[in-house]
């Protein structure tokens, strides 16, 4: 037996008499006895603080809680197991000193842990219990903006009439068809959260609609959106405690079980976060890599992918929430969980160097065929850009191709290479790439940086801009930093702005004439004739005339 929560300054007696709470039972159709609130109320007015305990179903007291005058903190209860609709089987009796109602955090821990109940006996300045609040938690339609409990009370303590056996049976059946009939994604549902400093409030809502498609890229529901913008960012929970709760309440509401965070969270926070909320936590990066996972189809493309999925999981493999962390033991971990930690930590290395050594062959290969192009004096030509720009329907339209397309991000994830023949006999091998994204995750880029290998050694970079997009110009920046980055900018460039088809009838030709561009619709051939002529300028600059706009190139 233990007694969990704020026991310092305590002394010995009221330590005895906090564990003596544990000797009492409590039958399930009772929500409390006069012996456990006497036991409780005693103690709460001894030492000034809330005293609660953790009631299981059986009767038996789990565990004895003491806080401060204002709040309790629960111990880790473990995660839930058990059926479609189940709650823990866990109901929470305590004090509450100042006769005030059940407090926001009583509400969170309810809906978070998904207790049975949670119930705050009020006592009066002479430590006797005088009045009863209490709430549970109750299913709320999709979409709908209810509160996910109710409450009851101010009730006084000698009429409390409340039988938990029979309300918490018809409130598990209650949720348990309620789940069945909702639709849900594949992936599940999930609350996405941008928390940024005030001075950049105008990033946020463009930042949020790119995490939207990512995440619908990655097959999730959005249920909400929360935005907040601070002077500073919390360091622990980059949220705000107070906001953190809401988003908690919030999602238990639309019965999302999954929180992202639109920037990239270390170890100790995502741990920090989910010990909080009980719920999934994942950051951008987390997101991203797990959209590589999905989509790559070669096998170099999946060995990169899980290369920079080890390289991303080692820091943050002692602290996830499984049998590597919960198993340690002494003052600095000695014992059978230190030693299971460590085994997985090794073994996760020496994964990484195997995969690093595959990745080396698979370069290799791809040295020796551009060394192939290169005795061939085969021009070469990259396709760059962010993702979702249309690179991929570019190549397939100047070359006939069948490469996978589709509106949404990482359509592409590993490198295509078609030829194109231009009049007089003279072919140009064109490239696709993996598309690029702001903040692009450390781990993937390095795993990356090989497949850009071949843009490296092109002759000419066709960087594709969505031209209807109201953020190109950041998705522009974007592109070169990483260019610059892959040390490849020196390579001769011209710029595409595609999808002018989105634009009123030549607006997108003014705005790619003032940058020395190209205005095309790549799903529209004959759009891409001036594209072809300044391709051929560019690679052959001494070499005849321009495309002509007859020729059977398409054919």
């Amino acid at each position: 037996m233990q007694v969990y929560g704020n026991t310092s300054g305590l002394s010995p007696s009221e330590r005895k008499d906090l564990l003596r709470i544990y000797r009492r039972r409590v039958p399930f159709d009772e929500l409390t006895t006069a012996e456990l609130s006497r036991s409780l109320a005693a103690v709460s007015h001894a030492t000034m603080r809330q005293v609660g305990a953790l009631v299981h179903r059986s009767g038996q007291i789990e565990h004895v809680v003491i806080g401060d005058a204002g709040k309790l903190m629960l111990p880790d209860i473990g995660r839930l197991r058990g059926g479609i609709g189940r709650f823990r089987g866990l109901r929470l009796i305590h004090t509450h000193l100042r006769n005030e109602p059940l407090s926001k955090d009583d509400l969170v821990d309810l809906t978070r842990l998904r207790l049975d109940l949670v119930a705050a006996l009020c006592l009066s300045p002479e430590g006797n219990p005088i009045t009863v609040y209490y709430a549970h938690c109750i299913p709320v339609p999709q979409g709908s903006e209810m509160e996910p409990f109710r409450c009851y009370g101010p009730i006084p303590y000698g009429k409390l009439n409340c039988n938990p056996a029979a309300l918490i049976t018809g409130l598990e059946e209650e949720f348990a068809r309620s789940a069945r009939t909702r639709v849900v994604s594949r992936e599940g549902s999930a609350i996405l959260i941008h928390v940024n400093n005030k001075k950049r409030a105008s990033y946020a809502q463009e930042s949020l609609r790119e995490l939207r498609d990512l995440a619908r890229t990655a097959g999730v529901e959005v249920a909400d959106t929360v935005v907040q913008l601070r002077d500073q960012v919390d360091p622990k929970t980059i949220l705000g405690r107070g906001r953190l709760n809401d988003t908690v309440l919030r999602a238990t509401q639309l019965d999302a079980g999954l929180l992202i965070f639109d920037c990239n969270l270390s170890p100790s926070q995502a741990a920090a976060i989910a010990s909080i909320t009980d719920l999934k936590v994942i950051d951008r990066s987390q997101l991203i890599l797990d959209i590589f996972a999905q989509r790559a189809e070669s096998r170099d493309g999946k060995l990169q992918v899980e290369l920079a999925q080890m390289r991303y999981l080692l820091p943050r493999l002692g602290l996830r929430d499984d049998s590597l962390s919960r198993l340690t033991g002494g003052i600095g971990g000695r014992g059978p969980g230190e030693t299971k930690l460590e085994i997985g930590k090794r073994r996760a290395r020496e994964r990484i160097t195997r995969l690093e050594a595959q990745l080396k062959q698979f370069a290799r290969q791809r040295r020796q065929r551009r060394a192939r192009r290169t005795r061939r004096s085969l021009p070469v030509v990259a396709i760059v850009g962010y993702t979702n720009v249309g690179k991929s329907t570019l190549l397939n339209s100047l070359t006939n191709g069948e490469v996978l397309t589709g509106d949404k991000l990482f359509a592409t994830l590993d490198t295509r290479s078609r030829r194109i023949r231009f009049p007089r006999e003279r072919e140009v091998v064109i490239t696709d790439t993996v598309g690029f994204i702001r903040d692009l995750p450390e781990a993937l880029f390095n795993a990356f940086r090989a497949t850009f290998e071949e843009a490296a050694d092109a002759d000419l970079l066709l960087h594709v801009v969505d031209v209807s997009d109201p953020a190109k110009e950041e998705q522009i920046a974007t592109t070169e930093t990483l260019l610059q980055k892959l040390d490849i900018e020196h390579i001769q460039r011209l710029t595409v702005f595609n999808k002018s088809d989105l634009l009123p009838a030549g607006q997108a030709g003014r705005i790619a004439a003032a940058r020395g561009a190209v205005a095309v619709s790549a799903k529209d051939q004959a759009t891409l004739f001036p594209l072809l002529e300044r391709m051929q300028e560019l690679l052959f600059p001494d070499q005849g005339p321009a495309v002509d706009q007859r020729s059977d190139l398409f054919l």
